[in-house]
């Protein structure tokens, strides 16, 4: 018994003793892991690819490294019960506890509405969910691909209310159209204020669309309102690409497209038209001027097979504390035309630089951009190529063009000569140097100043050769154009962001100085060279015999300045309730002395429906948000410094005269001066409600809104009485806009192997010009489209009167044929007339704006395979075929060709031709505007990111009843809708591309 206890005895000592030096151990261990245990890892994607830049955190002691380049990090962790946070830019964050784990790898994977849900506002960004006012944001994974010669294409059909038209010419700009026409000016005037990374007016010529990483569009005035007298046409703020931290990345994509006319006009033949004139009994065409037994075909003559090719290399990289990037991008877009086309090459770079704990960030930017055009003398191309004879080549014996000078009717000179003979090139240069400092001040408190210059150099060359049936002995003529803009802009504001409680605030206040000197240069035209071997390139080889024959370009140099005050707060309460208030004031030198300053203030708010407590019962409904807003901001675009001002120079046909032996030009005043003339005033109200569904599976917003435009600018006719110049401009008359927008977006099926996600917007705008008069000035209308035309030239075919809208068309009613084939029509006083009518006969009948726009893409990915596609299109706007209208002239024949059409008319009708409501189409349609087909391989290997191939076709087809070219008429200015005889040919285009991630 004292045995067996004894070794109870001994047992418990050396238990004991283990016990103590295990737990000697496990101290010892916890203290040495507390003190120096390092964790090491990887961090990678979900294609099992390093991520560099990642920040990871130890959340018990708020320490934070960064992932190398490999993707590897280090950090020092208190305690197994610590836990790592992993957070990267675009990627869902993550958590882990280290256990008692030394290496510790993690996978990110993407997070796509993380990616989505901020919106760039004025001098600032957004929560999507945040947001009060009417912005639609596309990224860039959803442009649009395909040739593009401007990034505004990106956006069309994404944008409910923005319409976009092009012709097939590259060097034209499209006109960019939203929420309707608000002003009786052209040009600069209708288009909507482009903001580039924070820069105001920055040209959108600046930017490759590769290099784009998102364009937010702000449509209302409660949004737009921050910027004051230039953003009544809605503002289009454009982020470009930055790295990521802590990654490197080098890009390469590039596409090539062949490019054909989608579409051409019918027109006879040369063995056609002379069966036509045989058969009615017209005697044949001179031999061989006018017939020399061909059957050229000037269209196809005119026309080519168009090559496009476009390169974009990008380098960007982001450390601890600095980002910087570089890219190149060159295009080339070969016009279907001869001798047009579009060249342009861009430079960029950029490094920002952080310091003091990243208080103090430093930015410059630098971007070139380099054009080249050659174009055409198009109004006369285009027209030829449908009227000129086909019974003629384009040739003599001799190899000279064949012309006949003689010959009178449409397009009588030889299309041929007209593209070889004639000729401009334009080079324009464009650089923009933005730099910027941001310091934080105090905790919420940022202060930041940025300048940017705009420099613009434009050199115009035309040259008509010795050839030229437009300068007929005239030995050639030149004209030389030099011209440098310059734009310098500072801004400076202060943002404040704090939360209390359940209470958050933003303030930003600010201030804006620009200062535009545009048309600093000079223009000159001469004639008469010994040959044509220097073209435009030595002038003084003119030899011209009069004074008259040499023209100097009556530009004005002129400086113009902004100088502006603003300021916003957004205030949000329990996460529910959103409010928002802006005012800027704006002075510009553009207007009268007693009008140099205006006040733009909006007003907006939200509320979130879906985080009160009564909707948690509704689960189906996973947003919902209602917003309202009203606002006021101007319209200043289109102005030189010398709109509101008295000025002097040469009176329109005021021709030199002899004055003391010298000839000189006379001078008089060719504007009033204005003391009183400001800025238009848009006001908008808008209304929207965005909703999401099945956990946003479906998600969308509709709009209402009025637009109401007021103190119109347009020059109205004066007596020479009371004023020097015969014309006066003026801020006189109002126009209205109101409409609703719907989006819907939704994801029909995910799987893990297969998406489809579709998109789906509509809008309808109603536009109503509601006054062209006030107490002093007054108009009952204006007359606009001067179409001319045999026997048509002082006719208008579109009219702007209070009631209705902005290419309203105003025709002669057409009635049909009389017993003899003889088109007849219906005269003011409800009689029918077979011969032309008068100008007072014409009825006011519908108009060329748009019922509904709509646009619907779709996109299709499953597992390395894309495929995209966007069917858009418009409904319920006229279109008038003028140029039809024209070509039809069956007793003209013997001049000029005819269309197939005419082969249906008889040939006694001589007012067949006449422009009335017969050739007032319908401008519907539907267009299968882009489908891309992709396939994206993604190696497990460190250095090749990704490598995409596609195939994209543009314009692939059209649902249409319109008899014309293309129903995609130009829509902006005061002339919409019309098709007169110079729509260059729209295009169909493939395309095959690649892009490289390294």
């Amino acid at each position: 018994m004292k045995k067996n206890y004894r070794f109870i005895l001994r047992l418990f000592y050396h238990a004991r003793q283990a016990a103590m030096l295990l737990l000697f151990m496990l101290i010892a261990s916890a203290s040495a892991f507390a003190q120096s245990t390092q964790i090491k890892g990887t961090v990678t994607d979900e294609t099992n690819s390093p991520l560099p830049g990642v920040v990871v955190t130890v959340k018990s002691t708020g320490k934070a490294t960064t992932t190398n380049s490999n993707g590897v990090y280090q950090v020092t962790v208190s305690g197994a019960a610590d836990v790592l946070k992993f957070t990267f830019l675009g990627s869902v964050p993550k958590e882990v506890t280290v256990g008692g784990k030394t290496v510790v790898n993690i996978t990110l994977v993407t997070d796509t509405k993380q990616l989505k849900d901020v919106v760039v506002i004025g001098y600032g960004t957004a929560s999507r969910k945040d947001v009060t006012g009417a912005i639609t944001s596309v990224k860039a994974e959803d442009f649009n691909a395909g040739v593009l010669t401007t990034p505004a294409e990106l956006l069309q059909g994404k944008v409910a209310g923005l319409n976009i038209t092009k012709s097939g010419d590259p060097n034209k700009q499209p006109a960019t159209i939203l929420r309707g026409p608000s002003t009786l000016r052209e040009g600069a005037a209708q288009q909507p204020f482009y903001v580039i990374d924070g820069v105001p007016g920055a040209s959108i010529d600046l930017l490759a669309p590769a290099d784009i990483e998102s364009i937010d569009v702000l449509k209302d005035a409660s949004s737009t309102a921050i910027y004051g007298s230039r953003a009544a046409n809605g503002v289009i703020i454009v982020t470009t690409r930055k790295a990521k931290a802590g990654q490197t990345r080098l890009t390469y994509s590039a596409y090539g497209a062949v490019e054909k006319v989608s579409k051409n006009i019918d027109v006879l033949t040369g063995d056609q038209l002379r069966q036509y004139l045989a058969d009615n009994g017209v005697k044949a065409l001179a031999q061989p001027t006018d017939d020399d037994g061909s059957n050229t075909n000037w269209q196809k003559l005119a026309e080519r097979t168009g090559y496009s090719q476009n390169h974009n290399l990008s380098y960007g990289g982001a450390g601890t504390n600095s980002e910087y990037g570089a890219s190149v991008n060159y295009m080339k877009n070969n016009g279907i035309l001869r001798n047009t086309s579009l060249e342009r090459t861009i430079y960029k770079g950029y490094i920002n630089q952080r310091f003091f704990n990243d208080r103090l960030k430093l930015g410059i930017t630098l971007t070139n951009s380099v054009t080249k055009n050659n174009d055409i003398f198009q109004s006369q191309v285009l027209s030829g190529i449908l009227f000129y004879l086909p019974t003629v080549s384009p040739f003599n014996p001799d190899g000279t063009y064949k012309e006949n000078y003689s010959r009178t009717g449409s397009g009588p000179l030889n299309p041929l000569s007209l593209i070889n003979n004639n000729f401009t090139k334009t080079e324009n240069n464009k650089t923009l140097i933005n730099g910027f400092a941001s310091v934080d001040i105090l905790k919420g408190l940022k202060f930041t100043i940025s300048g940017s210059t705009q420099k613009e150099q434009n050199n115009v060359n035309t040259y008509s050769t010795s050839q030229s049936g437009i300068y007929v002995n005239q030995n050639g003529v030149a004209v030389r154009s030099a011209y440098t803009n310059t734009s310098n802009v500072v801004e400076a504001y202060f943002n404040y962001d704090r939360v209390f409680g359940k209470h958050s605030l933003k303030l930003l206040g600010g201030y804006s100085y620009q200062q535009d000197r545009n048309n600093d240069g000079f223009g000159v035209q001469t004639q008469n060279f010994s040959n044509d071997a220097l073209t435009y390139n030595y002038l003084a080889l003119s030899n011209p015999t009069q004074l008259s024959q040499i023209v100097f370009n009556p530009a004005y140099i002129s400086t113009l300045r902004f100088v502006s005050f603003y300021a916003r707060a957004q205030y949000e309460f329990s996460d529910k309730y959103l409010l928002q208030a802006s005012l800027r004031e704006d002075g510009s030198s553009a207007f009268g002395i007693n009008q140099r300053h205006g006040y733009f203030p909006a007003v907006s708010a939200g509320w979130k429906i879906t985080n009160e407590e009564f909707m948690k019962s509704i689960p189906v409904i996973s947003d919902l948000k209602l917003r309202a807003g009203y606002g006021v901001s101007g319209n200043s675009l289109g102005f030189d410094a010398f709109t509101a001002r008295l000025i002097y120079g040469v009176p329109p046909g005021g021709g030199k005269f002899l004055s003391n032996g010298n000839i000189v030009n006379p001078i008089g005043p060719v504007r009033n001066d204005n003391p009183d003339l400001k800025w238009e005033s848009t006001a908008t109200t808008n209304v929207g409600l965005d909703f999401g569904l099945f956990n946003n599976r479906l998600t969308g917003s509709v709009d209402y809104y009025i637009k109401k435009t007021s103190d119109l600018i347009y020059t109205y006719p004066v007596s020479t009485t009371l004023y020097f110049y015969p014309f006066y401009t003026a801020n006189v008359g109002k126009i209205k806009n109101s409409g609703i927008e719907v989006v819907i977006n939704a994801v029909p099926v995910k799987t893990r192997d297969f998406t489809w996600r579709t998109s789906f917007n509509v809008s309808h705008n109603k536009n109503v010009v509601q006054s062209l008069s006030n107490s002093q000035f007054g108009l009952n209308f204006i007359q606009t489209a001067q179409l001319g035309g045999k026997g048509q030239s002082g006719n208008y075919s579109q009219i702007i009167q209070p009631g209705y809208a902005i290419g309203t068309f105003d025709l002669w009613h057409y009635l049909g044929k009389n017993a003899n084939g003889v088109s007849t029509y219906q005269k003011a006083d409800g009689s029918t007339t077979a011969t032309q009518p008068l100008t007072s006969d014409q009825f006011i009948k519908y108009d060329a704006q748009p019922k509904l726009i709509y646009g619907w893409s779709n996109s299709f990915f499953y597992k390395n395979f894309d495929l995209n596609f966007l069917v858009r299109g418009v409904y319920g706007n006229k279109v008038l075929n003028a140029t039809l209208a024209s070509l039809n002239n069956p007793a003209d024949s013997k001049l000029q060709n005819i269309p197939t059409f005419t082969l249906g008319e008889s040939f006694k009708d001589i007012n067949a031709y006449l422009v009335s409501d017969r050739f007032l189409e319908s401008g519907s349609y539907l267009r299968l505007d882009n489908a891309t087909l992709g396939y994206t391989i993604k190696p497990h290997i460190q250095a090749f990111k990704s490598l995409r191939f596609y195939a994209s076709g543009n314009n692939i087809f059209i649902i249409t009843k319109y008899r014309g070219v293309d129903p995609e008429i130009n829509i902006g200015g005061l002339t919409p809708g019309i098709d007169n005889k110079d729509f260059y040919p729209k295009t169909r285009t493939f395309s095959l591309g690649i892009t490289a991630q390294f």
